[in-house]
């Protein structure tokens, strides 16, 4: 089938190049004409915040994105709002934005007798916005549309800033100049691994058009699901790295036919049915292991695996179908490698390395269990948490309302809770006593700062009120509060079905459920990962060391997220504030993630040392020249990796920092202490075992050459190790 598909593209490359070229215009028409969109809510099927937000949406329709605030400040040396001439800016302003489309009401209490929504110096207080659109349908443009409608607040020297999902809003911003730091880190080690431009310049080329597809198809899937953005950002981090690194490993086989003697059509055709067979056996590998965060059962996970696996599925069709075509129309150009077979490459550093290794493997492999482990110590401490606006960077509206928010009223009221109630029967006014009672007993509960009026449906049946907790929506204490407030006020208080709902309680809930079910995702993965290890060698013990250590591998990656972020060891070093929480999907998507990646340089490195292996039947011998002849192209491959996830540090989305750091250094554990030193190692120890493969087992699994040039059956040895002698 790889045979076919390359020698059809190899022979029709115009015909090839010109359709991607087509699909990659389509892409971008469509995304230009309908617009791409990202959402910030969390949904959680079943969930107590998620029955709050339903009866929000269905008896309070005209505040579908809830009421967000609009921050108004002046300097201590400033009038205060309610001197004169301010109190007629904010009344204009208020006036004005009442008139912008998707702007339902206005609530201006700041000069009411007693008011809530202004600071005890007169200095700060906030303007309700009620909007008829989802958070997920704000758009910077609606924010700027708000921002103008407060000129004559900015004319009398107030500062006016968006808050809430506004706040988001206006903060987006895309993350193109990431993707081109990580293109030109590729280029310099692509120009450095083939010492040729045009050979270099492919790869980036392929990992550019896969982005310019995959990025719209997921903005434009925004229309018809909740896709966060950094759906979009991790996307772009896996595609553009998978990218380059599958046509890497490709454009290095096709040299090596090249300078083999194979002509030009020939090589782009065996590339395909051997390196292209491989890719996309790693590719199927990263979406299956991706496919394994469906078993949590949450919408934001379906959208975090789902953005990816785009990625890496458009990554191996170009592979499999342009890179023949490219090779063909480029042909000479490309340059040329060393021939299959030869052992240059098998004397360089890595074999050293490897000869190191395999002669000492027991003190190789405790050296290397010390540092991982002294690497994954850290982690022993993680716990989930949520993040507020507070870790956003400084300058961004949303710290900005935060941060003025919060000195002024207090840290909670950045993240009110919503209480609803269904009511058996109608109440007769907002002062209806079932509703005062349950008010009284909300403003009672430990945590709780205050609570805002009753609001009424139209029906008198759902009631909803504002609750803003005593802690910021990260602090833990808050979360504790939705527990106590669910298990505690509201089955004593409540007359009727009374949920609690937000931000804080959803990702309070979406926690929770994270927490409940990461096991089983855990477990999932696992045996995938095996599994296709198991398929693609037929060696049990190789499957399950290689998840072992990639478990290894992990955990020391989470012990630096957790390090950097949660304990804040260098956070301000990539331009955090301090320590931040991490949410729990983040370790969980990367788990996921890192397998998929894994099994990349897992395939490449035992490929070459199971070829020979079957030819010499000589385990050290095969593991260095494995070793030696894999470990550049490894290495090469995973500095692109580690430069394209670094990139995303410039990003000011804490999470998006923290998967540039975590994913970057797994990748870079990966490829030097779990390929360079615990897999060497671990299969000098092994020997002859390492292949061993029970025969029922043997009838059971299908022969699949990964490859493609290992030898034939009937060439191959029986790698089954020689019984013991009996004892008479």
């Amino acid at each position: 089938m790889f045979t076919t598909l390359g020698r059809w593209c190899a022979d029709r490359p115009r015909r090839t190049l010109v359709a991607w070229l087509f699909l990659l215009a389509l892409a971008l028409t469509a995304v230009v004409s309908y617009g791409r969109v990202t959402s910030e809510q969390v949904s959680l099927p079943g969930s107590d915040s998620q029955a709050a937000k339903a009866i929000g949406d269905a008896a309070f329709a005209d505040s579908a994105s809830g009421r967000q605030p609009f921050v108004l400040h002046t300097p201590p040396t400033a009038p205060r709002l309610d001197a004169a001439a301010q109190r007629t800016a904010v009344e204009q302003s208020a006036q004005a934005l009442a008139k912008v489309p998707h702007v339902t009401k206005v609530t201006d209490s700041l000069y009411a007798p007693g008011s809530s929504t202004l600071s005890a110096d007169g200095h700060t207080g906030y303007l309700s916005l009620d909007l008829d659109v989802s958070a997920r349908d704000l758009t910077s443009a609606t924010t700027s549309a708000l921002r103008s409608a407060a000129a004559p607040a900015t004319a009398a020297g107030i500062e006016v800033t968006p808050g809430g999902a506004l706040a988001t809003a206006a903060d987006r911003k895309p993350t193109e100049y990431s993707e081109l730091v990580g293109l030109a880190a590729a280029l310099v080690v692509l120009t450095v691994a083939f010492r040729r431009f045009s050979a270099a310049l492919l790869p980036l080329l392929t990992g550019g058009m896969g982005l310019g597809i995959t990025l719209p198809v997921i903005g434009l899937l925004g229309h018809r699901m909740d896709m966060p953005s950094a759906g979009a950002t991790l996307a772009a981090m896996i595609g553009l790295g998978v990218g380059i690194d599958y046509t890497l490993f490709c454009l290095t086989r096709f040299r090596d036919l090249r300078a083999a003697g194979v002509p030009v059509e020939e090589a782009a055709v065996r590339t395909t049915a051997g390196s292209g067979k491989a890719v996309a056996f790693a590719g199927s590998s990263i979406v299956a292991a991706l496919a394994g965060l469906c078993l949590g059962r949450l919408p934001l996970l379906y959208a975090l695996a789902l953005a990816p696996a785009i990625a890496v599925l458009v990554a191996v069709a170009l592979n499999l179908t342009l890179l023949p075509a490219a090779f063909v129309l480029l042909g000479d150009r490309l340059g040329t490698g060393h021939p299959p077979g030869s052992v240059e490459t098998a004397t360089g550093g890595w074999a050293a390395v490897a000869r190191a290794v395999v002669a000492r493997p027991w003190r190789a492999l405790l050296a290397a269990f010390l540092l991982l482990g002294v690497l994954a110590l850290p982690a022993t401490r993680l716990t989930f948490g949520q993040l507020d606006a507070s870790s956003n960077a400084t300058g961004t509206a949303g710290h900005t309302a935060y941060t003025q928010l919060a000195e002024a009223f207090g840290p909670g009221v950045n993240g009110p809770l919503l209480v609803t109630d269904t009511l058996p029967t109608p109440a007769t006014s907002p002062t209806d006593p079932r509703l005062t009672a349950l008010a009284t007993a909300l403003r009672q509960t430990t945590g709780v700062t205050s609570v805002g009026p009753a609001q009424l449906a139209t029906d008198a049946r759902q009631v909803r009120w504002q609750v803003i907790p005593a802690t910021a929506p990260a602090d833990p204490a808050t979360a504790d509060l939705v527990h106590r407030l669910r298990s505690t006020t509201l089955p004593t208080a409540a007359t009727g079905q009374a949920h609690v709902g937000g931000v804080t309680a959803a990702q309070t809930d979406l926690n929770d459920r994270i927490a409940a079910r990461m096991p089983l995702i855990v477990a999932a993965v696992l045996a995938v990962a095996a599994l296709l290890l198991l398929l693609a060698f037929r060696a049990p013990l190789v499957a399950a060391k290689a998840a072992l250590l990639n478990l290894l591998a992990v955990g020391a990656s989470y012990g630096v997220l957790t390090a950097v972020f949660q304990l804040g060891h260098g956070a301000r070093l990539i331009g955090l504030h301090g320590a931040v929480p991490v949410p729990g999907y983040v370790p969980l998507l990367m788990f996921a993630v890192l397998f998929g990646l894994s099994m990349d340089y897992e395939v490449f490195l035992l490929s070459a040392i199971r070829e020979h292996y079957l030819r010499h039947r000589d385990n050290r011998a095969a593991v260095v020249t494995g070793l030696g002849s894999t470990g550049r192209i490894i290495t090469s491959a995973a500095l692109i990796m580690v430069s394209v996830f670094l990139s995303y540090l410039l990003n000011t989305d804490p999470v998006v920092k923290m998967f540039g750091i975590g994913l970057a250094c797994a990748v870079l554990l990966d490829a030097t202490v779990v390929r360079g030193i615990l897999v060497p190692a671990s299969m000098a120890l092994l020997g002859r075992a390492n292949w061993w493969l029970p025969a029922w087992l043997d009838r059971l699994l299908p022969h699949l050459d990964i490859e493609g040039d290992t030898p034939t059956p009937e060439a191959a040895p029986d790698l089954t190790p020689p019984a013991p002698p009996r004892r008479d």
